[in-house]
C-alpha cells in the first residue's frame, strides 16, 4: 500500500540549524572509524589473542580455531554478517515511527558508551574486547543509517552532493582533531597497551560531548507520517516492512545495481583503510609515530578531498566522478603492494593519494544513493546500503584474513583487495542513473542530466 507522507519544510533558519546538528554528529561520531577501527582497536584487539596465546596459538570460539593475528577480521566480519539481519528492521522501524532523532542519539550514546568501556580491556581480555567492539559496531551502524537517511531531510536533490561532501568533509576534521591529541599521547604515554587504552576510552568520552550538539540542534526535525496504523509491536511491523521493501526492490532494478558495485568496492575500501595501519606496523615495520601521522594526514587532507570531488561532480556527475576514484583506488592498492620496508615517506605519500578520493568516494556514493530511493523509505534504503559502509563489510576482511592466515603474507593480503575495486568499477559504469532516479519518483539534479 502507498503511503502519504508528510515532510514538512523547515524555514531557512530551523534548516541551517538542523544542518549544523547533523553535521556536528558526522564531527563527533568519526572517532569510531578513525580512533577505534583504523588506528587502535585493528592493533590492540589481536595483541590481546596474541598475549594470552601466543604467536602460534589459536583461539578456540565455539569450537573454531582461530589464528590470534586474524581476530578482528573476524570479529568485524561475524558482526557485518549480523547486520544483514538487524539493520534492515531497525531501517524498517525507524521509518515506520518516525523517530529519527532519537534513535540516531539513542544508538549513538550505546555505541559511545560501549567505546568509552574498551578502557577495561586488559592486556590479555579478548573475549571483553571481541564483545564491546561487537556492540559498538552494531549500534554505529544502527546510527549511521538514521544519519544517512536524514539526507533528503536537509537537502534537495540539486544540493545533496553539496551537503553530503560538507558532512564528510566535518567528519574527518572531527576524527582527525582527537586523532592529533591521541599523537600527542604516543609521546607521553611508552607502553602500547596503554596508549591503545586511554585513546579508545577518549573516542568514547568525545563522541558523547560533542553528540550533545545534535541533541539541541535536531529537536525539530521532519516526520514521516505514514497513512495507516501500526499494526502489533514496532519489531514484528518492521519485519514486515522489511519483505515489503525486498519485494519491491524488484521495481528498482537500476537502484538495486547500484547497491551491488557500492557493496562490492566500499567494501574494498573500508577494508583497505581499516587493516592500513596493521599493514604498517607488521608488514613495513613503521613506528606507530609514523602510523599516526599518516592517518592523521589523511583526516585532513580527506577534508579538501570532499569536497573537491563534491564540486567535481557539480560539473562531471556524481557517476563519472565515483568511476574515476575506484581507478585511483585500483592505483592505491598495487602500489600498496609494492611499498619498501620501513620507508615512511613511501606510506606518507600513498595516504595522500588515498585522502584525495577517500572522503569523497563516500559522500558523493551516499548523495547518489539518497536520489535513487523513494521517499518516506530512506533509513530502510538506508539500512541495506550500510550494512557495506560502516567502516568494512563481511567479504573484504574474511579475504584478507583467510589470506593471511593461508599465506602469512600481509602484501598478498592487501593486494587481493583489488578484486573489490574493478568489480565495483565494472557494476558503477553498467547503472543507468537517470532511469534509476525516475524509477524512485524523484527528479534528476541537474548535474546528473545527460550523465547517467
Amino acid at each position: 500500500m502507498a503511503e502519504v507522507l508528510t515532510q514538512p519544510t523547515a524555514p531557512r533558519d530551523a534548516l541551517k540549524r538542523q544542518r549544523l546538528g547533523w553535521y556536528g554528529y558526522a564531527w563527533a561520531s568519526h572517532t569510531f572509524e578513525v580512533t577505534v577501527i583504523t588506528v587502535f582497536m585493528s592493533r590492540y584487539l589481536p595483541s590481546t589473542a596474541i598475549n594470552a596465546v601466543g604467536d602460534n596459538g589459536r583461539l578456540h570460539v565455539l569450537g573454531i580455531p582461530i589464528a590470534p593475528g586474524s581476530l578482528f577480521t573476524y570479529v568485524i566480519s561475524l558482526s557485518s554478517i549480523s547486520l544483514f539481519i538487524l539493520l534492515p528492521i531497525m531501517g524498517a522501524i525507524t521509518d515506520r515511527t518516525g523517530s529519527k532523532r532519537a534513535m540516531l542519539l539513542g544508538f549513538g550514546y550505546l555505541s559511545a558508551a560501549s567505546v568509552t568501556a574498551m578502557w577495561f580491556v586488559g592486556r590479555t581480555d579478548w573475549q571483553l574486547g571481541s564483545i564491546l567492539m561487537i556492540v559498538a559496531y552494531l549500534t554505529y551502524s544502527a546510527a549511521k543509517v538514521v544519519s544517512n537517511s536524514l539526507l533528503a531531510d536537509l537537502a534537495d536533490a540539486d544540493q545533496r552532493d553539496k551537503i553530503s561532501s560538507r558532512g564528510w568533509a566535518i567528519s574527518y576534521v572531527g576524527g582527525g582533531i582527537l586523532l592529533a591529541i591521541n599523537f600527542v599521547f604516543s609521546f607521553m604515554i611508552d607502553d602500547k597497551a596503554l596508549l591503545a587504552r586511554v585513546s579508545l576510552a577518549s573516542a568514547g568520552i568525545w563522541w558523547a560531548a560533542f553528540a550533545l550538539v545534535p541533541v539541541f540542534l535536531l529537536r525539530n526535525l521532519p516526520r514521516s507520517v505514514p497513512d495507516r496504523k501500526i499494526e502489533g509491536s514496532v519489531i514484528t511491523a518492521g519485519f514486515r516492512e522489511l519483505g515489503d521493501t525486498l519485494r519491491k526492490l524488484r521495481a528498482y532494478p537500476q537502484s538495486l545495481l547500484f547497491l551491488v558495485a557500492f557493496l562490492v568496492y566500499y567494501d574494498g575500501i573500508s577494508t583497505l583503510t581499516t587493516l592500513s595501519a596493521d599493514y604498517g606496523e607488521k608488514e613495513l615495520h613503521l613506528s606507530d609515530q609514523t602510523l599516526l601521522s599518516a592517518i592523521l594526514i589523511v583526516q585532513f587532507a580527506a577534508f579538501g578531498g570532499a569536497l573537491l570531488l563534491g564540486r567535481l561532480s557539480e560539473r562531471w556527475g556524481a557517476k563519472r566522478v565515483i568511476s574515476a576514484s575506484l581507478v585511483v583506488w585500483i592505483f592505491v592498492v598495487v602500489a600498496a603492494y609494492f611499498l619498501q620496508v620501513g620507508s615512511a615517506l613511501q606510506f606518507y605519500g600513498l595516504a595522500m593519494l588515498l585522502s584525495i578520493v577517500l572522503g569523497g568516494t563516500q559522500a558523493l556514493s551516499r548523495s547518489l544513493y539518497s536520489n535513487m530511493i523513494p521517499r518516506g523509505k530512506e533509513a530502510e534504503f538506508f539500512s541495506l546500503y550500510e550494512v557495506s559502509s560502516s567502516g568494512t563489510s563481511a567479504l573484504g576482511p574474511l579475504l584478507f584474513g583467510l589470506a593471511l592466515q593461508n599465506t602469512g603474507s600481509y602484501r598478498v593480503a592487501i593486494f587481493s583487495l583489488i578484486a573489490f575495486f574493478v568489480v565495483g568499477l565494472a557494476i558503477v559504469l553498467k547503472v543507468n542513473v537517470p532511469k534509476a532516479v525516475a524509477a524512485a519518483g524523484n527528479t534528476l539534479p541537474r548535474s546528473l542530466s545527460g550523465k547517467g
